[in-house]
């Protein structure tokens, strides 16, 4: 068992029965499930978009390449600047030289999983350069020194008191704050960052093949401030974060705003194609586009698992998994948690670290139901469990007992053979070494059903 899966384990165990975070995500999850409900009450057939987007993600994938190279001709033709990195170390690299040539001090940042994924925050302060989060939920993690706890909420397991708490703490704001006027403070103070930044980050929910453009989806018009304010605008996004065109944001904005966060569309939707031009007053003097592999091309590599590369990230599987809403986001260790985080995460870093991931689901299919473009996720994880023990990710300890369990389940004879005391007794070294006190299992008869069957029937 690596590390990795017995913190895992440790995490689950300790989370899924604190009461006071189990309540804090009921009730967060519950807004969010029944904005959702209407927001897809809003389509006369919602499944007719799905599907849309479901074979315009499929078309994608099977000529990403193509679709890759058409953008990057379409972005330098804009006068912009497009990097290629195949990892977190390469992308971090690059950062850490555009923020050198530009005598950089600070950054302003938008919400963004890509540069969660390459720690972009770690890699500036190591070279002297404040990174400020300007997402509100971004903020309040950061602040509290934390990682984003789910990819669309990042403060999902804090109560409005937590947040007020937490201000009182570092910043000296009303220990009993409203949220608005929490968030209005914010908004106050990350006007002077935004105004004083050197550069501005953002992520790109699509990049657009056709214009060499990318599209940002956001709440708060932070993103446009840290894309506008600053004389530098990097750009970090997901190879796979490709769409053939412009065109296509009217099937697939609707649909991530309404997976999302049940809104009709999000509040700011914007497409950003190259620094300002001449005659333009506004806008960054230099725009550059940093193209993220870091594991994708394995996972493109996969028959099966690269169809997981089709995700838009609406949230919508974290919110609909039992597993996720019993042992939260932290547990998994990972940037992309929850079911995607499941399927994803063992190809973008060391496969046999995190396996156990893929175990972590109870295959009840609600994931596949809810997400926007029908991605298989329960098959996927099938193939990781699949792939992990043929790539020999298991333990010796592991592959003898599946191989007796499976020979005693297949065997009439063998599954008689013991009397009912000696079963009970592997099954209390089971419950002890492997299920642990917080469930019981049912004790197994002296004797099998079919001995009783056999016996009646004489």
């Amino acid at each position: 068992m690596s590390l990795e899966s017995k913190k895992f384990q440790k995490k689950s165990e300790d989370i899924a029965f604190d009461i006071k975070h189990r309540d804090k995500i009921k009730f967060n999850i519950s807004r969010y499930n029944a904005a959702v409900e209407k927001g897809e009450l809003r389509y006369a057939d919602i499944n007719i978009a799905r599907n849309r987007a479901a074979a315009q993600k499929r078309e994608v994938l099977k000529n990403l390449h193509t679709y890759l190279l058409q953008f990057e001709e379409k972005a330098i033709a804009n006068n912009n600047e497009v990097l290629w990195a195949q990892d977190s170390e390469e992308a971090i690299g690059y950062i850490q030289d555009i923020l050198k040539t530009e005598k950089a001090k600070l950054v302003v940042k938008s919400k963004s999983m890509t540069t969660e994924e390459i720690e972009f925050n770690e890699g500036a302060e190591a070279i002297g350069v404040k990174s400020v989060e300007t997402d509100l939920g971004e903020y309040i993690v950061q602040v509290a020194g934390e990682k984003p706890y789910h990819i669309v909420t990042p403060a999902m397991h804090k109560s409005k008191q937590d947040i007020a708490d937490l201000f009182h703490e570092h910043f000296g704001t009303d220990i009993d704050g409203s949220p608005e006027y929490l968030t209005n403070f914010v908004r106050e103070k990350l006007r002077d960052d935004f105004i004083n930044a050197d550069i501005g980050v953002t992520g790109a929910n699509f990049l657009l093949a056709d214009i060499g453009g990318i599209a940002v989806t956001e709440n708060e018009g932070n993103a446009i401030m840290s894309a506008s304010f600053p004389k530098t605008h990097i750009v970090i996004a997901g190879i796979e974060k490709i769409i053939p065109s412009y065109k296509d944001l009217g099937t697939f904005w609707p649909l991530l705003s309404a997976h999302g966060t049940g809104q009709q569309m999000t509040v700011y939707n914007t497409i950003y194609t190259s620094a300002k031009k001449d005659g333009e007053i506004d806008g960054p003097e230099r725009m550059i586009i940093i193209l993220l592999d870091n594991g994708r091309s394995e996972l493109y590599s996969q028959p099966t698992q690269a169809e997981s590369l089709s995700c838009i990230r609406c949230g919508a599987c974290l919110n609909a998994c039992p597993i996720y809403k019993n042992i939260g986001g932290y547990t998994y260790d990972a940037t992309y948690s929850g079911p995607i985080g499941s399927v994803i995460t063992p190809h973008f870093k060391h496969f046999g670290s995190y396996k156990h991931l893929s175990f972590a689901c109870s295959l009840c299919g609600r994931c596949e139901e809810v997400c926007p473009v029908k991605i298989p996720l329960p098959k996927l994880l099938l193939h990781n469990r699949k792939d992990s023990v043929e790539r020999g990710n298991v333990s010796f300890v592991e592959k003898m007992s599946t191989n007796f369990t499976s020979s005693v389940f297949q065997s009439r004879a063998l599954m008689d053979f013991l009397p009912g005391s000696l079963k009970n007794a592997g099954l209390t070294m089971v419950q002890s070494k492997l299920i642990g006190d917080k469930r019981k299992l049912d004790g197994i008869a002296k004797e099998s059903f079919s001995k009783q069957w056999s016996k009646k029937r004489k």
